[in-house]
């Protein structure tokens, strides 16, 4: 039986030929009967479908993979992974390096492959990290991804929705019917939290100025009534 393994680091990527559609496809040309896929980082430890590939082969399969870290990112996962698969009688296949055997050229080869791969992988995350400390550094720096829409269109967005159906307001403005009803639980969740902490509100542009200040904290309804005195200067009512 010969099997194929192939994994990507997220349902989108599509780089070097390492999308999914483009590993299978290769795996099929190399004979693959079953296909085992799994979507997760190269320093993910979890790999259910490697885990269920491995509880299945036995003596005289073969497991074929597009590139050697497909299957492993660090040396000592790969040689141990690979040179149990050879003890057992378990052939594997690396379509861009020909099969793996246990010949010590054999192991020089992988194990230096995977040094590069590991290499690379710890490359890429020390870059990441330093270009975070840079953006740090920056006065308008936020965490995460960035807003997709500007504060004006979402106060728009949530105008027309007081007089049109969501899947209306999403077809005028672009913006998905999901996003839209993301932000007005959120904006919802404000007013509460506003209410709770200062009473009653008589005017509405008071309580969208409340709303307003819990704009700039982050999981607004985790935090206490000191925490706005403290940075704002407002006092609790009531």
């Amino acid at each position: 039986m010969i099997y194929g393994y192939c994994r990507v680091s997220s349902k989108g990527q599509a780089k070097d030929g390492n999308s999914l559609e483009a590993q299978e496809t290769a795996l099929r040309e190399k004979g693959a009967e079953r296909i085992y896929t799994d979507v997760y980082t190269g320093t993910t430890t979890d790999r259910p479908q490697l885990d269920q590939l491995l509880s299945e082969v036995k003596p005289g399969d073969k497991i074929v993979v597009t590139k050697l870290d497909r299957i492993a990112r660090s040396v000592q996962q790969g040689i141990t992974l690979i040179d149990g698969l050879i003890e057992k009688g378990i052939a594997v296949d690396v379509i861009n390096m020909g099969p793996m055997d246990d010949t010590p050229t054999g192991k020089l080869v992988r194990t230096v492959m995977l040094a590069f791969a590991e290499f690379e992988r710890d490359m890429i995350m020390q870059r990441t990290r330093e270009g975070k400390e840079i953006a740090r550094r920056q006065e308008n720096f936020r965490e995460g991804r960035p807003h997709k829409y500007t504060t004006a269109q979402l106060n728009h967005a949530m105008e027309l929705m007081k007089t049109h159906s969501r899947k209306r307001v999403s077809e005028l403005t672009g913006i998905s019917m999901s996003t839209l009803a993301r932000e007005k639980r959120d904006r919802r969740k404000k007013q509460d939290l506003a209410k709770e902490l200062f009473g009653s509100l008589p005017k509405e542009t008071f309580a969208d100025q409340i709303t307003g200040i819990l704009e700039d904290l982050d999981e607004s309804v985790d935090y206490k009534a000191e925490v706005l005195e403290e940075k704002y200067g407002v006092r609790e009512q009531g």
